[in-house]
């Protein structure tokens, strides 16, 4: 990634040369994967490549013209979230031959298809959607804007708690696996008691966090495609999936769907009188 940022023109747009390192870097990352053929190879880079990408936008060609302010708040951000996604994983990481269950399903039904699948939708599109979310940067981290005010404040408010809501939701979710409940129970403590998916919710809010410092900082209105398409990958895609899975695999999960909100916390709707509690 290194070498194309240096090979690339000076003059190229800043977001170009983040594309291309971020995909050259995508390609390196699956050739590894194929090598040790496991994809969850992946999943530490979604975790690295937005702290890259901002640290080279706010230090590289043209940061100059950047506000200081704003570019240590959404750069220490972004790094927080970084941090916070690759201690996560590494916590959960079993060795080498460890790969995700989604993963694992995907190479079943693909079968000799699954290494171009996992190219297109586990290695690249992911890094799309990333690019796709980053696009804000270019006006927060570079370009010369307004100076920092309340939207900004405003923005570092909803990026610090969609941070907060990740982690709690994690936290949450890993003490209720290693409370050795029965198989299938219902997460439904804390925030999943309010939505199904809390860690959706808090990454979908992360991306609107710096989108408003894009804004912040004069970007233009069609930098919102990174969080409006990470809300399409979570609702048409990630959610659908996990929600099948527990369908499958947890008798009340139904019930459980038509009380608690699919993304946006909010107190769950009561339960009819003489419904069974999914818990009981």
């Amino acid at each position: 990634a290194a070498g194309v940022l240096k090979a690339v023109p000076v003059e190229w747009h800043p977001l170009v040369k983040v594309a291309l390192a971020d995909v050259a870097a995508t390609v390196a990352v699956f050739l590894f994967s194929v090598a040790n053929d496991n994809s969850s190879f992946y999943d530490p880079y979604w975790s690295l490549a937005p702290v890259a990408i901002a640290a080279w936008l706010a230090l590289g060609p043209g940061a100059a013209q950047g506000i200081e302010l704003r570019q240590l708040v959404v750069v220490t951000l972004i790094t927080i979230y970084g941090a916070r996604l690759t201690y996560n994983w590494a916590r959960g990481w079993a060795g080498l031959r460890h790969e995700d269950w989604r993963y694992v399903d995907f190479r079943t039904k693909t079968g000799k298809l699954y290494w171009p699948f996992s190219f297109a939708a586990l290695h690249f599109f992911p890094t799309v959607m990333v690019l796709l979310g980053c696009v804000p940067l270019q006006a927060a981290l570079v370009d010369a804007g307004p100076a920092f005010g309340a939207l900004d404040v405003l923005a570092a408010i909803v990026t610090l708690a969609a941070i907060a809501i990740e982690t709690i939701a994690d936290e949450q979710l890993r003490a209720f696996r290693r409370s050795k409940r029965a198989d299938g129970d219902i997460c439904n403590v804390g925030l999943w008691s309010w939505s199904r998916h809390p860690n959706y919710f808090g990454e979908i809010s992360f991306w609107v966090g710096l989108w408003l410092f894009g804004v912040a900082a004069g970007a233009p209105w069609w930098a919102a495609v990174g969080w409006v398409a990470m809300v399409a990958l979570f609702v048409g895609a990630s959610i659908p999936m996990a929600e099948k899975r527990s369908v499958a695999r947890r008798p009340h999960y139904a019930d459980h769907q038509r009380r608690v909100s699919m993304i946006i916390p909010m107190p769950p709707r009561r339960e009819a009188v003489g419904a069974q509690n999914p818990n009981s």
